[in-house]
């Protein structure tokens, strides 16, 4: 098995990371700098946009969340679902990192941080707030970047295809009970409409569009599904960036009268990686799972869909709020902590294939 997996994975790792997502720190750095100065300067545009709601849904960010979760989506492949029980016992780590233990874990570090250590260097009317967009962050799997970790650490292609659809499905029907439950047990407000608005909004319907779409391009051949994804990459990065920039508009005032807020808001997030993805990592070791399916699912149980993230903190908090800035700081540190983690994978591999 694993020579098998060695020869997929070196020739998945060809495909090389591109220059934005190599650079995604900076970018942000970059957006949170434009953010704040046009924020400061054009604070009549902002609280324009900001206005632009129907049913607490934002128009420009629900376009702008679509620009950039679809073309992801349209990566999906739902027919891969039938490798599933080729790697049943990674694929069980990964649910199990991903649905039991993330989000559950990532609340005790936003209570045990956010709510006690640094209260008091933190406004106090968004304590609540932050520790709900920290809680948004781990309570959906990574989509998109995860097939990026998986061909650096040599990850089994299949495998990693096959649990982020697994993942997508569950994630239809279990993000709003858990993010219910953990807002909950924080004894934060729950707006459940406006919950299950998001639900629909940015996850039921974009998996079903972007799998009628796949459809109606594999009608022409594979190619022509590339072709697509290759003219779509830009367009939903500038989404993302314009997402952003949206966002540190409003948040400039807090940033800039409270610099550290971003540092405190990273240590929980930076802190729940490493943990995610040593327990996936040493539970799938345990289990005899080969290399080439615990790297992967170290790094789907460790990375987080932020731009959903992202827009549902928007729809259920706002512009302005805690949440919308904890879950940009996700963003931020995405690429460096995640980078991190692809490098001790790979550095312990022979550790890992040892004998006990």
């Amino acid at each position: 098995m694993s020579a098998q997996c060695e020869g997929t994975g070196q020739a998945a790792a060809k495909i090389p990371m591109g220059f934005f997502e190599r650079t995604l720190t900076l970018w942000v750095a970059l957006c949170i700098a434009v953010g704040v100065i046009l924020g400061k300067f054009m604070p009549g545009t902002f609280h324009a946009i900001g206005g632009m709601e129907i049913a607490e849904v934002n128009l420009p960010v629900a376009v702008l969340i679509w620009l950039m979760i679809v073309p992801m989506l349209l990566k999906i492949d739902f027919a891969a679902l039938h490798q599933v029980k080729e790697h049943w016992r990674g694929m069980g780590v990964t649910l199990f990192i991903n649905w039991a233990v993330k989000p559950f874990s990532m609340a005790l570090l936003g209570w045990i941080f956010i709510a006690h250590l640094f209260r008091p260097f933190l406004p106090a009317d968004q304590i609540d707030s932050y520790i709900a967009g920290l809680i948004l962050l781990a309570a959906a799997p990574c989509t998109a970047m995860v097939f990026v970790w998986s061909n650096l650490s040599k990850g089994e292609p299949n495998f990693t295809l096959s649990q982020v659809a697994l993942n997508d499905v569950i994630m239809v029907v279990a993000f709003a009970p858990i993010v219910g439950l953990l807002l909950g047990l924080s004894a934060i407000t729950v707006p459940w409409d406006t919950l299950l608005i998001s639900v629909l909004l940015y996850i039921v319907v974009p998996v079903i569009a972007a799998q009628i779409w796949r459809r109606a391009l594999l009608a022409g051949g594979p190619e022509r599904l590339q072709a697509t994804l290759k003219a779509l990459h830009p367009v939903s990065l500038a989404a993302l960036l314009a997402t952003l920039v949206l966002l540190f508009g409003f948040q400039g005032e807090q940033i800039t009268a409270q610099p550290l807020v971003i540092l405190m808001l990273a240590i929980p997030i930076t802190i729940q990686v490493y943990f995610n993805s040593g327990a996936a990592y040493l539970l799938n070791k345990k289990l005899g799972v080969a290399h080439c399916v615990a790297a992967p699912s170290a790094l789907i149980g460790a990375s987080n869909f932020f731009e959903l993230a992202v827009a549902a903190a928007i729809s259920l908090f706002g512009f302005q709020s805690g949440a919308a800035l904890a879950t940009v700081v996700g963003v931020l540190i995405e690429v460096p902590v995640m980078l991190s983690v692809v490098k001790i994978v790979n550095a312990t591999k022979g550790w890992y294939e040892a004998k006990a």
